[in-house]
Formats: structure tokens, C-alpha cells, sequence
């Protein structure tokens, strides 16, 4: 019944064709690319640092109490924490098929508020990080000084500063994992010359707590004041204290009786550094600053590289001298490789179509008619592929290769049988 009515109205026909057409080429720009179909769970990732301690202690003390408040938010499947000697934690909680992954790291992030509390002050100061990311990484950056005169605590400051944040506000990127250091007030003890003074660990981070903190300091001419009082002036003192020198000049401890002061360089040397010296990052020989990047779940893969891309093109207009970047590792060149695959196959469909119509049947009009016919066909399906939920990957593309092979078949057949009664029965193409 449909197919009659098309035949009997061919103008109908022609202009479904192009609405088919046209509606499928616009879903086409407005689907996400990937490699892999998103079957993955959705996960959220919490990550936190317990500086100095062992993985056990950061296990009992950081991933326990987090795993505990964390655990039952809604759609939740599983979860799973590492902690490493070096006194990091990561913490993923993966969430069923289908779950809402920023409503549910909003979820987590208020969990592990609840957990605040319960953690090390250490742990707190620092800062818990919760985002929701794709487990898979979608390319790697590294930042070093080819002529290598920057060195690598330089390299890594400036890649958390410029270049880290910038990618981060890069739109697909829903992560970017950091193996940098920032730059870091280094105090290396000497327990010779604290035992000598009957010092130990505990006074002098009591007296760097004491003696480096944030002053509110107030006003002076601030209401209540003098009639004949005009001018109101803030105070400003130094608060946290940011140079080697006036670290130096901290007071560890004071004798009363003889008025000797003992400085923090007295036991101590000091010097800004890295924050940790527990791992190192290589690049064609140099040491470099590394910059692991993840997707959005569901965004583009391919668009999201480009915007990266294009994002580390701009800022390189502004590093200082001797220093660049490369990319040693992307997951994109694949899924190019596996679209330009299906569409050589496509063309070669069309081709092998055109080649064994006109071959066999000796008819120009016969070979037009298909290699009309099959574009609209399968270009028309990808206006099904948003409702759906389907993206273009590697599977889907698989399957356009299969039904390419039968959409080639049957406009063979027809095309075949209607010449057939065209030329032995004396038809006419209506009829036929």
C-alpha cells in the first residue's frame, strides 16, 4: 500500500526523499563521535592527599570514613578506593546505566561533607576534589623546556597555573588529572640540632601554625569614634608569610631567663620547592609536566580534542621562552581512522552497485536509480540515532558496513526485476 502510493505520486516521493535526507545530514553534525558506544557506567571520583602518611593510614583515616557516608546515594553500584604510600586517595563510585552523573556527583560531593569532619585536619586543608569524569582517557599533555633551562618545579607551577585551569574551562573536558607539583615551602629538619635545642616536630609545627596564619587586624577611626575624628584607615599586616627569609625569622622557641630566641633556621633549612619528589615524568629525554585529560560522558570525542587542541594553540602564543608541549598519547586518531573506513567502504558500495548495474543491464537510467535510492536510505537513519540515544562509533559504524552490504543487495534485485519486465513484457516503468 505505501509502495503504491509512491509509485502513483512520485513529487511525494522525491520531497520525503530530500526531507529524509537533509534531517538526517543535520542529526549527523549534532551527534556525538566516540570510539565505543556509551555502555560504560557513569562513575564520580573523589580525590584527596594525606601528606606524609602510609597507604594504611590513609586507607583507616580518609577512605573508610568517606566510603561509609558515601555509600547508598541514589543509583549507586559499586565503588572502589585506592591509597598509595605516598599519601594519596582516590576514591570511584560507579552508578547504574543510565543515571544522571552530575546529579549524581552533586550527591557525593554532599556525602562527603558529612565526612569532613571525621577526616584529619591535614586532609580538609587540603582539599577533597569530586568530579564526575569518563574512566577513559582521552589524551595525555606534556609541558617541558626542550633546551631544558627551566627546571621541572618551574614547569610544574606554571602548567597549574596557566595551562591546567585553561583546559579544565576547555567545553567537552570534564577532567584533567594534574602529575604536577606546586611550587611549596620545603623545611628539612635537622633532629641533630633539635635535640640539642629539646625540640621536636610537634613545636615547631605549633609554631608555624602560631606565627602563619591570616590576620584580621581590623581598622583604625572605625565607629565609635571622636567628633573631630575624619578618616578611617584599614590595617594591613603580614599574614601568611610567603619568602624563605621570613620563614627563617619564625621563633621556635624563647628562653626567659636568658632572652635566647631560637629560629626556624637555627634546626632547620628552608627552601621553596616541590610540594613531593615521589614520582617523575620523562619526554623524549626531558623531564616534563603532565597533563591527564577525560571527556564529559557523552560529549564529542573528536570536537573536544579539537577544542583542546585549539585551546593549547592559543596558550602557546604566550609561554615564556623554552618551553612547549606535546601530545604522546591520544585515543581520536582510531575513531578517525574508523569513520574514514566506513565511508571508503560506503563509496566503494556505491561504486560496486553503479559498476554491476550498468554492466548487466546496460542502462544509464537503471544505474542513477540506486545510487540515488541508497544515500536517502542511509542517511535517513542517523534521524533516529538522537532519539534513540545512539552516538557515531566504532559499533554503529560496524553495523552501517552490514546493512550497507544489504541495502547494495536489494537495490540490485529491484532495480533488476523491474528492467526485466520493462524489457521482456514491454511495461511501462509505472507498470513495471
Amino acid at each position: 500500500m505505501i509502495a503504491n502510493t509512491f509509485i502513483k505520486r512520485p513529487v511525494t516521493a522525491i520531497v520525503i526523499s530530500l526531507v529524509l535526507m537533509i534531517s538526517g545530514i543535520i542529526c549527523t553534525f549534532n551527534l556525538a563521535v566516540d570510539q565505543y558506544p556509551n555502555i560504560s557506567p557513569p562513575s564520580v571520583s573523589v580525590n584527596g592527599s594525606y601528606t606524609g602518611a602510609d597507604a594504611e593510614t590513609v586507607e583507616q583515616t580518609v577512605a573508610i570514613p568517606i566510603e561509609e557516608s558515601v555509600n547508598g546515594t541514589p543509583g549507586m553500584e559499586y565503588m572502589t578506593s585506592t591509597s598509595t604510600n605516598s599519601g594519596g586517595v582516590n576514591i570511584r563510585v560507579t552508578y547504574n546505566i543510565g543515571t544522571n552523573v552530575h546529579i549524581a556527583a552533586l550527591n557525593v560531593q554532599n556525602r562527603v561533607g558529612i565526612a569532613q569532619p571525621l577526616l584529619p585536619s591535614v586532609v580538609s586543608k587540603l582539599g577533597l576534589t569530586v568530579r564526575a569524569s569518563n574512566p577513559d582517557q582521552l589524551m595525555l599533555i606534556a609541558v617541558y623546556s626542550p633546551n631544558k633551562t627551566h627546571n621541572i618545579t618551574f614547569l610544574d607551577n606554571y602548567t597549574n597555573v596557566f595551562i591546567e585551569n585553561a583546559i579544565l574551562r576547555v567545553p567537552g573536558v570534564g577532567d584533567v588529572s594534574a602529575r604536577t607539583d606546586q611550587f611549596s615551602m620545603r623545611i628539612w629538619m635537622n633532629p641533630e640540632k633539635m635535640a640539642a635545642y629539646s625540640l621536636t616536630p610537634a613545636d615547631i609545627t605549633a609554631a608555624l601554625n602560631a606565627q602563619n596564619v591570616y590576620v584580621a587586624a581590623g581598622a583604625v577611626g572605625s565607629p565609635p569614634q571622636p567628633a573631630s575624628q575624619t578618616n578611617e584607615v584599614g590595617i594591613l599586616v603580614n599574614g601568611m608569610l610567603s619568602k624563605v627569609a621570613d620563614y627563617q625569622k619564625i621563633i621556635i622557641k624563647n628562653n626567659p631567663a636568658t632572652g635566647e630566641l631560637v629560629y626556624l633556621s637555627d634546626v632547620a633549612r628552608i627552601e621553596l620547592g616541590k610540594f613531593t619528589f615521589s614520582s617523575n615524568a620523562f619526554t623524549d629525554g626531558n623531564r616534563c609536566s603532565l597533563l591527564m585529560v577525560f571527556q564529559t560522558p557523552g560529549s564529542n570525542a573528536l570536537q573536544t580534542a579539537d577544542n583542546v587542541y585549539a585551546a593549547l594553540k592559543q596558550l602557546k602564543k604566550s609561554f615564556p621562552t623554552d618551553i612547549d608541549y606535546v601530545v604522546p598519547f591520544e585515543s581520536i586518531t582510531i575513531i578517525k581512522v574508523s569513520m574514514e573506513e566506513v565511508v571508503g567502504t560506503l563509496l566503494k558500495a556505491l561504486a560496486l552497485v553503479a559498476f554491476v548495474v550498468f554492466i548487466f543491464l546496460q542502462n544509464l537510467r537503471s544505474t542513477v536509480i540506486p545510487l540515488m535510492a541508497i544515500p536517502v536510505s542511509i542517511l535517513a537513519t542517523f534521524c533516529f540515532f538522537i532519539p534513540l540515544g545512539f552516538t557515531i562509533n566504532t559499533l554503529t559504524m560496524f553495523g552501517f558496513v552490514l546493512a550497507i552490504g544489504i541495502v547494495v543487495d536489494d537495490a540490485i534485485i529491484v532495480v533488476e526485476a523491474v528492467q526485466h519486465y520493462i524489457d521482456e513484457q514491454h511495461m511501462s516503468p509505472k507498470e513495471a
